[in-house]
């Protein structure tokens, strides 16, 4: 449904439940404050294309060594790594899930989807201060500690034997988008999430489910929603948003979110309770009566789940998974932690959605040089990885959508983007480097 989320061997579906956790913290606190700006904020110019070298390039050398030593491997490293509940295995019946071929609630609506990198810019709101602080001792975090948006992955991970023709593919996407000026992006203010992080005592008001798949669960599930009167959901087609009620340990996310005559309603979207020690992906356990096809995007992760959070940016440091879209999904099949696929593409080199990648561990990226936010952004994927959440015209990572702060922190020369595009800054991302965590792909449809 956005248009815009691991090495999974079957022991890693056996993983034990996530851990009780209380969240200390928050991203910042929604002030509901009128948004100004065009849905990007820099002129874009036409990046170059990362230069490669025989240090850095792929499979080379002892690391191949290891690389090609894990691709055996079971997976069992994993395992510790909490991927939510069970779905069925390829050749396995479906049961009710919708299938591809009706027109389910699915990501990238056609003609919206990803950034438009010619837009014209906007001056910022306002700059966040030009030295982040020192990273808090305990950073809030979405979801379980065990959950893969947040496990630190396993140096020997398994690699999945298609890892280099697989990656090898992805790379030639990504170096066509650079050559083309189109991406890959970073999107901020416009197909990306805006979260409100609303008190214990906010009213609540209904939100009806205005779809024509039927799902009392989720239309009670909505029935009382503390979303506050002047919530703005995503400025697109996709209408995002996501209440967050840390008192209640809940949130809602909404897909296409409207407000008419006082009256909120939305095409699809979930509902999850105990997020603390949820894996971050939606089923049966999210909330009572809840399916593995509930959930915004298109593989029923959640839209909280991987998104580089203004507090991220704050602290100056991205410590879980990140959430990527992108153009050549594979039809036909997922793989865990996904519950589901908009997928389109018949190329067996195409990535799945749920599929995790993840940086050679073996990188020095100290000694790559990177801009401050590629750096973030490249130690996140080597720690924790990347999880393909969605299908969209050109790759793209998720930054949380400042409306509801009222400001634009992205914007100028001292903010986070400092002055750049997010493409200039990911093409000095190592995209060469990336590694494909080893799969267990489930038929859909």
């Amino acid at each position: 449904m956005s248009s815009t989320r691991a090495p999974l061997a079957s022991a890693c579906l056996a993983a034990a439940a996530a851990l009780l956790w209380t969240a200390t913290g928050c991203p910042a606190a929604a002030t509901v404050s009128p948004s100004a700006g065009s849905p990007h904020l820099l002129e874009k110019e036409r990046p170059t294309r990362p230069a490669k070298c025989a240090k850095h390039g792929r499979h080379r050398g002892a690391a191949a060594t290891r690389r090609l030593a894990r691709r055996s491997g079971s997976g069992g490293a994993c395992r510790r790594r909490d991927f939510g509940e069970a779905a069925p295995s390829v050749g396995a019946a479906s049961g009710s899930l919708p299938s591809l071929s009706t027109p389910t609630p699915r990501g990238v609506p056609a003609g919206n989807s990803g950034p438009s990198p010619d837009a014209a810019p906007s001056p910022p709101l306002a700059e966040p201060p030009s030295d982040p602080g020192s990273p808090s001792e305990t950073p809030f975090r979405f979801f379980s500690p065990s959950s893969f948006w947040n496990a630190p992955l396993p140096a020997e991970a398994a690699i999945d034997p298609q890892s280099a023709a697989i990656t090898g593919a992805f790379e030639t996407t990504i170096e066509l988008e650079l050559q083309a000026g189109s991406g890959p992006w970073i999107n901020t203010t416009d197909y990306s999430v805006p979260i409100y992080t609303v008190p214990a005592d906010q009213p609540t008001v209904p939100v009806q489910l205005l779809s024509q798949f039927h799902s009392p669960s989720l239309q009670s599930a909505w029935r009382e929603v503390p979303l506050p009167p002047q919530a703005r959901a995503s400025a697109d087609s996709d209408r995002h948003l996501v209440v967050w009620q840390p008192s209640s340990d809940r949130l809602w996310e909404f897909w296409r979110l409207a407000q008419l005559d006082g009256s909120w309603s939305a095409a699809w979207g979930g509902a999850m309770r105990n997020v603390s020690s949820n894996a971050g992906v939606y089923g049966p356990g999210a909330w009572p009566g809840a399916e593995s096809w509930w959930g915004s995007s298109a593989s029923s992760l959640s839209l909280a789940g991987g998104l580089i959070t203004l507090e991220d940016l704050q602290r100056g440091e991205i410590d879980h998974g990140l959430a990527i879209a992108i153009p050549n999904v594979r039809a036909g099949f997922y793989t865990p932690p996904a519950q589901r696929t908009d997928g389109t593409s018949d190329s067996p080199l195409a990535l799945p959605e749920g599929a995790c990648l993840r940086l050679d561990p073996d990188l020095d990226l100290a000694a790559l040089r990177l801009p401050r936010l590629t750096l973030m952004i490249a130690e996140a994927a080597q720690r924790y990885g990347i999880v393909v959440r969605d299908r969209a015209k050109v790759a793209h990572f998720f930054a949380q959508d400042p409306t509801p702060t009222g400001t634009n922190p992205y914007a100028g020369p001292a903010g986070y983007f400092e002055g750049r595009s997010p493409a200039q800054l990911l093409s000095r991302f190592p995209w060469s480097r990336l590694e494909l965590l080893a799969m267990e792909l489930r038929h859909w449809g």
